[in-house]
């Protein structure tokens, strides 16, 4: 098993070992060759255990068949072949995916609470921050009873916004989430400077005067 980096000598080297008798003589040339190994790839320098990496390489090159001893675990084709584990996700199924997994946990621990002013707040509160997480995907404008049918389906129909209650103002959620104050305008700045500009160049301003 040839790995290119270290390119085609160091292929014959590690073979040509293989057919030495003499295990001392064995271990020599086969510390030599890390030697050289090391120098044709510098930048594994920066690994840790760069020298463990280099003797792992030898055997791999040697398809697992140099008998030296190394002052690290010689690896085997089964343990470089194993597979890894697979990671476990979050199974659990997120019903409206701009709102997030936190919130739906936000929401389940209001309904717990028990009916009064407290419980009512709280659901201004997360109703609040439903309407601001679907600006923030969805710049389209909502409403707060659509907001208040979200709460009702997450819940599973045991948080309802009252009627009565007014959400924070939509353009001000914008506003906030793009960095725009409402009522101004991008480059005001910049059109007023122009503006003073025209105006100056049109009255009186410097003119160089022809020679006579």
């Amino acid at each position: 098993m040839n790995i290119s980096e270290y390119g085609r000598n160091i292929q014959k080297m590690i073979e040509h070992i293989m057919t030495i008798e003499s295990r001392e003589k064995r271990n020599q040339l086969a510390r030599a060759t890390i030697q050289v190994m090391g120098q044709l790839n510098p930048h594994l320098r920066d690994i840790n255990d760069f020298k463990h990496k280099l003797w792992d390489h030898l055997f791999i090159m040697s398809n697992f068949e140099l008998d030296v001893d190394s002052p690290y675990p010689i690896p085997s084709e089964e343990t470089l072949n194993r597979k890894p584990e697979k990671l476990k996700y979050p199974s659990n199924h997120i019903k409206i995916r701009h709102y997030g997994r936190h919130i739906e946990e936000m929401i389940a621990k209001a309904a717990e609470f028990e009916d009064g002013d407290e419980k009512q707040a709280l659901v201004k509160v997360i109703a609040n921050h439903l309407k601001k997480s679907y600006l923030t995907w969805n710049r389209d404008s909502v409403t707060d009873e659509e907001i208040a049918s979200h709460l009702e389906f997450l819940s599973g129909g045991k948080l309802k916004l009252d009627e009565s209650v007014k959400l924070n103002n939509t353009q001000d959620i914008l506003a906030k989430n793009t960095g725009i104050m409402p009522g101004s305008t991008l480059g005001g700045k910049k059109k007023g400077y122009q503006q003073k500009k025209q105006s100056s160049s049109k009255g009186g301003g410097y003119k160089k005067q022809k020679k006579q």
